[in-house]
């Protein structure tokens, strides 16, 4: 049963719609915290670049074949003229001030819901001004989709930062079928409950048609919550609402399976392998971890365990070395500095304690790499390590599988990756068991040619069956299944 304080809190109401025919309307429309571009240096107007993330590769083809729009945030609040369309694509921009991005973004997505949905791995943070931002951002989300749609058309709005858009658009333009997929995880309800503004985000949530995410069990917690929090009924798949029927169901996403085949075949991506093994000291084994700079992933717990195993000589530094990536996030946050200093700070002391002169035994960057070089890490790595306290999905495994054209390579996993419900061949660990993590390790160094193979096959035939391009079209078909 709902608590008073909750029973008087009103959703947003939005009162104005937006009607109306309009040739240059789309059809489709996705939306985004992002655009699939991005300044190629902020206030340089030096042009702009792709946006890194799965989530463009996986949309461009979609919305080409639409008649589709991409709204979303340009990526600075400087001015900077945005171009029409990118890759055949058109463009809108939502405008966000610094003020806002700093308590909509940083704040209120990233320092409440983000660590709230994951597990709560650190405290999440609660500020009435940081919410109220949210709201107004996302109603300006909310307006300019209704502004852009065609009448009948699709929706589809993506991730924790817009929660609250499916209902304020459903509001503006009842006309639209709107779908909404979560990239993160969906938390328990004990987790949630938390939220002071739970009711909020639940309302905004069910204003959509169809209700996507990664895995089955985030898909349960939230039609759970939504049953015990609001006055829907119905089951874990089928809700209803006041009249209206939500379908809510797992819908994992996955990676361009044929972009990365043909990559790891390239002559020149091989070479470039051959050229970083030698670079490494044409080490017997080479471990890679590759993950954007987050408390979530387990990075520093995964170099502990790696540095204990040199202590017990479970791994030796004449033939073994270790390769960790660390991909810059939210760097204007200074819980992520922190994050950075202490990571470093293991590697140096890793480094440290069991280097050599000219032999290092992990190799940390701190940067983003193009595609293709991370393809020939992959190609390197003979044990991909991926040990997240907690993932929606992990894009990182399954591209690490998909490059393994030769069936070698063994893959340690994290079974609270959304990946470890699909990836069975993995040698998987609890993150947070330092001794699971060294023995998982150790079984993967040892395991022979067969049992790689075997491991590794079973892998990829799963990952190839559906890609990212089934995943976005699996999606689109349930959701214009969907009644109006």
């Amino acid at each position: 049963m709902l608590d008073q304080a909750s029973k008087q809190v009103e959703p947003v109401v939005v009162k104005e719609r937006v009607s109306g025919r309009d040739s240059a309307k789309a059809d489709l429309v996705v939306v985004a915290n992002r655009l699939p571009v991005q300044p190629s240096s902020v206030g340089s107007g030096d042009g702009w670049k792709p946006s890194p993330g799965g989530l463009v590769s996986a949309l461009t083809a979609v919305l080409q074949n639409r008649n589709g729009l991409w709204i979303g945030w340009p990526g600075t609040s400087e001015h900077q003229e945005l171009p029409l369309a990118y890759e055949g694509i058109r463009l809108k921009a939502v405008d966000i001030t610094k003020e806002e991005y700093e308590n909509f973004y940083l704040g209120f997505s990233n320092a409440t819901l983000w660590p709230l949905y994951h597990d709560a791995i650190r405290a999440p943070t609660f500020h009435r001004h940081w919410w109220q931002t949210y709201t107004k951002v996302n109603l300006r989300y909310a307006t300019a989709i209704a502004e852009s749609v065609a009448p009948g058309g699709t929706v589809w709005i993506h991730d924790y930062q817009l929660q609250l858009v499916p209902q304020m658009l459903r509001q503006l333009r009842p006309d639209v079928r709107i779908g909404f997929f979560l990239h993160i995880p969906f938390p328990p309800i004990e987790l949630f409950m938390q939220l002071p503004w739970r009711r909020e985000i639940l309302t905004g949530l069910l204003g959509a048609d169809l209700i996507g995410f990664q895995v089955p069990q985030a898909a349960s917690n939230f039609s759970r919550m939504a049953r015990r929090q609001s006055s829907a009924t119905g089951t874990d798949s089928v809700l209803d609402l006041n009249g209206r029927t939500i379908r809510v169901g797992a819908f994992p996403i996955s990676v361009d399976c044929e972009q990365i085949i043909t990559l790891a075949n390239d002559p020149a991506i091989r070479a470039r392998a051959v050229e970083i093994r030698k670079d490494l000291g044409d080490p017997e084994l080479v471990l890679l971890g590759v993950d954007r700079l987050d408390y979530t992933k387990g990075i520093q717990q995964r170099i502990k365990a790696v540095s204990e195993l040199f202590e017990d000589g479970s791994l030796s530094t004449d033939k073994h070395v270790m390769v960790q990536v660390a991909v810059p996030s939210r760097e204007t946050d200074a819980h992520y500095e922190r994050e950075r200093h202490n990571l470093e700070q293991a590697v140096s002391e890793m480094n440290g304690e069991y280097g050599q002169v000219g032999k290092t035994v992990i190799h940390y960057l701190h940067q983003n790499l193009p595609f293709d070089e991370l393809v020939a890490l992959y190609l390197v790595a003979d044990i991909m390590i991926v040990t997240p306290f907690r993932d929606g999905m992990n894009l990182v495994a399954k591209e690490y599988v998909m490059t393994r054209r030769d069936l070698t390579g063994r893959l340690v996993l994290s079974e609270f990756a959304g990946a470890a419900a699909e990836l069975r061949g993995a040698f998987m660990v609890n993150p947070h068991d330092l001794e699971g993590i060294k023995d998982a390790i150790r079984l993967a160094a040892n395991a022979g040619p067969k049992e790689a193979r075997d491991r590794m096959s079973r892998m990829r035939r799963k990952t190839y069956r559906r890609d990212v391009y089934d995943w976005a079209e699996s999606f689109l078909a349930a959701l214009q299944q969907t009644g109006m």
